[in-house]
């Protein structure tokens, strides 16, 4: 038996997908533990997994700036902004990070950290410092740069010639040199620890971790090439529900006509811009639209206008009950939703409204298997004409099928498990030969 400890950011879109590779562990009779906040914490007390709590991170403080005061629209006319926030959640949460997980590692003694990639201290400083082996664990897509590739953040699409390739390098290179004293941040951190200086990105540093797991299939993630040794696509790690059914939730649905399912996500606290058009651009269709709120926010306090006899909405239904009667998913591009709609073979319809989400928006988009829509052309006129466009075009269906045919080359979380039960192995394995 090994074990692991989770290190993750406390929201539902980090804790869970690795909550699904923590389960598959404990059935191969591991022991794991996860460091995070406590509103991920709710989610591991339902499954009887034990957790560390933030004890020197002020989650309240955190959760206000990354998601009510702060869009995570990415523009260069804010960057500086941007970049501020940046700063104060990736960087000035490290010493905290540090001090909260010495005696975590001091007591418990894991054999491996898995690690959130935007949780910075493991691949930064323990793994260094105190040599523990990391296993980066990803949410949609491989971040290590590459060759001809977009920057990373943008939602830029794949170059289609060589003088877009020359623009991406042009990009890159302006990026890297506005990020320079966020690198002079990180060092000066290292220093502290007693750590040399690095010379390249965290995204770069990630990849030299001794695992790198990316949770979906190289058809979805632009069918990268020369990437390091330690990335492995392992499928999408998607969560099956232990709760009742609610299939009788649309017992009164129509059954011959399309389902259209509308989510903005778990946690998306802005004005309902998707939930708004799709409530007018659909009202009175020929289909069946199944809106959720999510967990944040009441039906009642929702100010999308009159509601139509074929919307239909809910503040939670089952992916794995719903999306295989979905004929379309609109969605702002949470890389849950999405990864559970590629999984069940439905196309898509995507508005990308933050952080990450233009860079999982382009990759539906690059691979045929749905329509990007930008929030600032989200009208229900447009919305409507692209749900039709999906509709109506065979090829996003037959696309969105491919890729879940990819999807089940791959294990998800039982084949993260035994990733992650080798790199115990070896740790394991050398801890014999020195004591031998």
């Amino acid at each position: 038996m090994a074990r692991f400890l989770f290190t993750t950011w406390p929201f539902p879109g980090h804790v869970i997908p690795h909550a699904t590779i923590a389960r598959a562990l404990g059935e191969r009779g591991h022991e794991c533990a996860f460091y995070t906040g406590s509103r991920g914490g709710k989610v591991l007390d339902a499954e009887g997994i034990r957790y560390f709590p933030f004890q020197r991170l002020d989650e309240d403080e955190l959760w206000k700036m990354l998601f009510e005061q702060q869009s995570g629209f990415v523009h260069w006319s804010s960057f500086p902004r941007f970049q501020g926030v940046m700063k104060s959640w990736l960087l000035e949460t490290l010493p905290g990070q540090v001090e909260d997980l010495l005696p975590v590692l001091e007591s418990w003694k894991p054999d491996v950290i898995v690690c959130d990639p935007t949780m910075w201290s493991p691949i930064l400083i323990l793994h260094e410092k105190y040599k523990i082996p990391v296993a980066v664990s990803c949410y949609f897509a491989c971040k290590v740069p590459g060759p001809d590739l977009p920057p990373f953040g943008l939602g830029l699409r794949l170059p289609a010639n060589a003088w877009e390739r020359v623009w991406y390098r042009g990009i890159s290179k302006l990026i890297d040199v506005a990020a320079a004293s966020f690198r002079r941040q990180v060092n000066e951190i290292r220093r502290s620890f007693e750590l040399p200086p690095i010379h390249v990105s965290v995204s770069e540093l990630a990849g030299s971790m001794p695992l790198y797991m990316v949770p979906t299939s190289p058809e979805f993630d632009y069918n990268r090439r020369n990437l390091p040794k330690s990335v492995h696509y392992v499928g999408p790690c998607l969560w099956k529900e232990r709760q009742s059914s609610t299939a009788d939730q649309f017992a009164g649905l129509h059954r011959d006509q399309p389902w259209i399912h509308v989510t903005e996500g778990t946690i998306h606290v802005q004005a309902p811009l998707v939930l708004k058009a799709a409530a007018s651009g659909l009202a009175n269709l020929p289909m069946e639209v199944i809106m959720t709120i999510g967990g944040n926010r009441e039906p009642s306090e929702l100010e999308i206008g009159d509601i139509a006899s074929n919307i239909h909405v809910y503040r939670w239904v089952s992916h794995s009950e719903l999306l295989p009667k979905t004929a379309v998913l609109i969605t702002t591009g949470g890389a849950g939703s999405v990864m559970a709609a590629l999984n069940a073979g439905v196309p898509m319809v995507v508005v990308p409204t933050e952080w990450d989400k233009p860079e999982v928006a382009q990759r539906v988009a690059e691979s045929g298997a749905g329509i990007r829509l930008s929030p600032q052309k989200c009208t229900p006129e447009r919305l409507r004409e692209a749900v039709e466009r999906v509709l109506r075009e065979s090829s996003f269906r037959e696309n969105a099928k491919r890729l879940q045919a990819s999807f089940g080359r791959y294990g998800g979380p039982v084949q993260a498990a035994e990733l992650l039960e080798g790199l115990a192995s070896e740790r394991l394995r050398s801890r014999e030969l020195v004591t031998s």
